[in-house]
């Protein structure tokens, strides 16, 4: 499939299920991403995001990101529950993890910049395993504050 034909939001939907497995739906005219059991989220402001990434490539560990212009979101496998207290301290940091059930908006585009104000850094693929949420939070944790605070 080429990403340069793609035209409706159905189009999208049909390539994220295609190229990349994604279970993702059209709702509201937009391709969205479930969080379930099997595919999780963790969104970070964008300095405590950039170290992130930078600490995973040095680890050559990587998974999908998303850009915003306030928070990047990572693509995980929620293999862990991080528990009240952790809970709290992800808060402070202005560290989200949406609950399944929500879901995530994907973009219609493969450019830096589509209609729904968000771009892939690090686009999935099929061999692109995604990283377990503990890591990705140990690592949000440990980069330090990125300037936030």
């Amino acid at each position: 499939m080429n990403a340069d034909k793609l035209r409706t939001v159905q189009d999208w939907v049909s390539f994220y299920r295609h190229e990349f497995g994604l279970p993702v739906a059209e709702r509201g005219g937009f391709v969205m991403l479930p969080v379930t059991g099997e595919v999780g989220v963790l969104h970070l402001p964008v300095p405590r995001a950039e170290m992130v990434r930078s600490t995973l490539r040095q680890h050559r560990r990587s998974g999908p990101m998303l850009a915003r212009q306030i928070r990047w979101s990572f693509l995980t496998e929620p293999d862990a529950d991080p528990g009240a207290q952790i809970m709290e301290v992800l808060n402070r940091l202005d560290i989200g993890i949406p609950a399944i059930g929500s879901a995530v908006m994907l973009p219609t585009g493969l450019g830096r910049w589509t209609r729904e104000g968000c771009h892939w850094v690090v686009p999935p693929a099929r061999d692109l395993p995604l990283p377990p949420l503990s890591m990705l939070i140990t690592t949000a944790l440990a980069v330090g504050n990125g300037g936030e605070d």
